[in-house]
């Protein structure tokens, strides 16, 4: 147990912090790859040259602060940063070495103002915090390596098959090297994929969602290539250079944006681009085993060429008895035109979500790049929908939704 003098003083110097959070978060993450270059095997590089990773260190760094007395509140961020650490094959080891340059970066932060009680009451806090993500994920490890055809940390998979699913997403069918079983997992989740890239000193880290239903048989990632974008390392050369026969390193399935199919209400699944990959699995994770349920498919895409899945989610959506589908293309081509290939034209939009009757009782499932998601959450509590009735899913570090409203696209 901390003392009350301890959460008083994390507490009152948290704000300081979240003032230079820029600058704190830099410095640590500077010294921390130059103290210790091995852990940028783990950490996702583009994410570091973005900002995502510090601005996600520094939310999660003050809500720990804030809340360091009742630190149940944070549970579920906890569980969601644990799923992300287990899939990075993160261990009890790293944390005292972060703390090490946490501490450090505070003192650099503050100067004069990092009185050695200051130190002192940071390194308790962030002791006991450290504790409850090593616990959580001591759980979460047990568990992967426990389940039928589980392990534990990364385990070499052979490319099966390459598909190309549209101008830009192409998908690979991935199964165990040894033979094993393929273990079971909750539509949404995701694994993580580690590659040696010629030519790069570190290794490559990059969680992609397993985009079909469990099936015991294989794992199917559908990856986006990043054309032009020097961020899009990992993509790219799964695309370019990556094929049949070949092996990755995989990361059993993790995540908690997974379907509620222990509940009867109805579920519509929105996504914009590549984010139609978890939602690919759990519309099919329901067609196969709550085929009743009603369920209403919306996808918007720029064009047919880059639509990927269309006709995998027209057939699944054939096979149930309450399912829906409302494809939205903001550029058609002629030949979508011609072939009927989308419903409407432009952007997803309240007027589409009206005519659709919406339940407001069911559960909304969105993915897709951030700008979109802000849109269509921001359209969806505009329609009466609850927060707790909206899961989202972003691809990369946490960021906080709420703050991001002011810059939703009015």
């Amino acid at each position: 147990m901390l003392s009350s003098n301890t959460i008083q003083i994390v507490k009152s110097t948290a704000p300081v912090l979240a003032v230079k959070g820029e600058e704190f978060t830099t410095h640590f993450y500077k010294t921390l790859f130059t103290n210790h270059p091995e852990l940028l095997n783990i950490f996702n590089h583009a994410n570091q040259k973005k900002g995502r990773q510090q601005t996600a260190l520094a939310n999660t760094i003050y809500a720990a602060a804030t809340y360091i007395d009742q630190l149940e509140v944070l549970l579920p961020a906890v569980k969601q940063i644990a799923h992300k650490h287990r899939s990075l094959a993160v261990k009890p080891e790293h944390y005292p070495i972060v703390g090490e340059h946490l501490l450090e970066a505070i003192k650099a932060v503050l100067g004069d103002a990092a009185t050695d009680e200051i130190i002192e009451a940071w390194g308790e806090a962030y002791g006991v915090i450290a504790d409850v993500f090593i616990t959580v994920e001591k759980e979460m490890y047990e568990a992967s390596a426990q389940q039928t055809g589980g392990w534990e940390d990364f385990k070499n998979f052979e490319v099966v098959e390459k598909v190309e699913e549209s101008d830009l997403i192409t998908s690979f069918y991935l199964k165990p090297s040894d033979g094993a079983a393929v273990p079971s997992f909750t539509p949404g989740q995701y694994i993580t994929i580690r590659l040696s890239i010629p030519g790069e000193t570190n290794l490559f880290n990059r969680q992609y969602s397993l985009s079909d239903a469990s099936n015991g048989e294989y794992f199917r990632i559908s990856v986006k290539k990043e054309i032009g974008n020097p961020n899009g390392a990992v993509s790219n050369y799964l695309h370019d250079n990556v094929e049949t026969g070949n092996t990755v390193e995989v990361t059993a399935p993790a995540g908690d944006f997974i379907l509620e199919t222990n509940l009867g209400t109805s579920v519509y699944l929105i996504s914009g681009g590549v984010g139609i990959t978890p939602m690919l699995s759990m519309l099919k994770t329901i067609a196969k085993e709550q085929p009743a349920r009603p369920t209403t498919f919306i996808h918007a895409a720029r064009n047919g060429s880059v639509h990927a899945f269309k006709d995998e989610v027209r057939e699944t959506i054939e096979i149930m008895e309450n399912g829906k589908k409302l494809f939205v293309y903001e550029n058609p081509s002629d030949e979508d035109v011609r072939l009927g290939a989308f419903h409407e034209q432009g952007f997803i939009t309240e007027n589409m979500l009206k005519a659709l009757n919406i339940d407001k009782d069911a559960l909304y499932y969105v993915c897709g790049p951030v700008p979109f998601m802000k849109y269509v959450i921001s359209m969806l509590g505009k329609l009466g929908v609850g927060e707790e009735n909206i899961r989202y899913e972003f691809f990369g570090p946490s960021i906080d939704m709420k703050k991001e409203e002011a810059a939703v696209v009015k």
